[in-house]
């Protein structure tokens, strides 16, 4: 008699969104055992829960988007460091690969991480009040650093409606302050401190010679994200481009690709070339421009006198539909040096927060910098963003 196919597993899960992305939460603890430790299983049996890899980019038999911002699972953890609420683990699941990317964070699911945490029993009942703001310290596992999620509570609950906006999100809900407290990487890959701060190569402005294109002005800087900021007129763009001019343009995506593989290379992130193709969430790229009007992908008008400049970001090799909160925190940071192109694009000087345009519309995010021994870092940055749970339960998951 044939074998009968095992039934699915049945794994508790929470689908959320945070910021302008969505993910899959999961609790460490409700995992199968083989995928509660990092590898090859734990990989396995989230891209099965996403849908990669998928051929088609449609994720129709799994949760994903098919989109960066909605291919996303979040791992929940009792905190392993002291003075913390929860460990905060985070995956980027390739679309068309079989690939999981460990190598950073999602500020946009960080908004969430804090409500999932009260809502599942992660602090204990004294902290939360009955009605008021509770702060859930939050230890980003990825790349080690602290985060702080303050959180609204109404009747002792998470409130997640309210009239808070966010540019790229559809709807109204309730406000989350997020603060990301010392949020360079100060280590390389190796845990070997870095010589040169946040800004690896030791320059505010580097020339970056990238293959097939040439030399390009470009600020590196690993605040928020790594990412790799180069002036978009030095590529042909204005800095308001939507995602239709850039994303179905298939030689725009490779010279981007390249620029990315060359930043990386430059920051010491990879070795060689190959090794992009393993790295594939971080670094980004971003285009910088001064302020210049025009529509967002909403048809919303954004006056130029309302932005301090325009920025439009790659994403696992196609452009943002807005922009993703680590590199907002890149943005924010690279803002407050005088000197580097983010800085001369938003007009120069000294500043402690910037409002930028992105394809959807604006957003607002503070950065406190400071230079010592010729070195600069940054101590925390800001921004608020919203989070609300869209469905909870279980996630089936074939065996196989």
């Amino acid at each position: 008699m044939p074998q009968l196919p095992a039934p699915q597993r049945r794994i508790p899960a929470t689908y959320m969104r945070g910021g302008t992305s969505k993910g899959v939460f999961f609790r460490l603890q409700d995992l199968p055992p083989e995928a509660q430790t990092p590898g090859p299983a734990r990989d396995a049996l989230l891209l099965r829960v996403i849908g990669s890899p998928d051929p088609y980019g449609k994720h129709t038999d799994g949760m994903g988007g098919a989109t960066s911002s909605t291919s996303k699972c979040v791992i929940i953890a009792p905190a392993s460091k002291p003075d913390h609420d929860v460990d905060y683990l985070y995956g980027q699941v390739s679309i068309d690969s079989a690939f999981v990317d460990w190598s950073g964070n999602c500020g946009n699911l960080s908004t969430a991480v804090g409500p999932f945490a009260i809502a599942n029993g992660f602090l204990p009942a004294e902290r939360i009040p009955d009605n008021g703001t509770v702060t859930v310290r939050i230890w980003q596992a990825n790349i080690g650093k602290t985060i702080l999620a303050h959180v609204p509570i109404t009747d002792g609950q998470v409130q997640e409606t309210g009239d808070f906006e966010v540019d790229g999100v559809t709807f109204p809900a309730a406000e989350i302050v997020l603060e990301f407290l010392d949020p360079s990487d100060d280590a390389g890959d190796d845990g070997s401190p870095a010589s040169k701060g946040m800004f690896p190569t030791g320059n505010l402005v580097d020339d970056l010679d990238v293959p097939g294109i040439g030399t390009l002005k470009a600020t590196m800087i690993t605040a928020g994200i790594p990412t790799v900021f180069v002036n978009a007129d030095a590529l042909g763009y204005d800095g308001t481009e939507l995602q239709p001019a850039i994303n179905d343009d298939k030689a725009a995506l490779a010279k981007l690709e390249a620029i990315r593989v060359a930043g990386a290379l430059r920051m010491g992130l990879i070795k060689t070339p190959e090794e992009a193709a393993t790295r594939q969430h971080t670094p980004k790229v971003a285009l910088v421009a001064p302020p210049k009007a025009y529509q967002s992908s909403a048809g919303k008008p954004i006056a130029a006198d309302a932005i301090d400049l325009n920025v439009r970001a790659m994403s696992m090799g196609k452009l943002h539909h807005t922009m993703m909160g680590t590199a907002s925190v890149a943005i924010a940071t690279a803002a407050a040096v005088p000197g580097t192109l983010v800085n001369l694009a938003a007009g120069g000087g000294v500043r402690d927060a910037v409002r930028f345009g992105h394809p959807s519309g604006t957003l607002r995010v503070g950065a406190s910098v400071e230079q010592c021994d010729g070195q600069w870092a940054v101590t925390r940055a800001v921004m608020s963003r919203s989070a609300r749970v869209l469905m909870e339960g279980w996630v089936r998951v074939p065996q196989d």
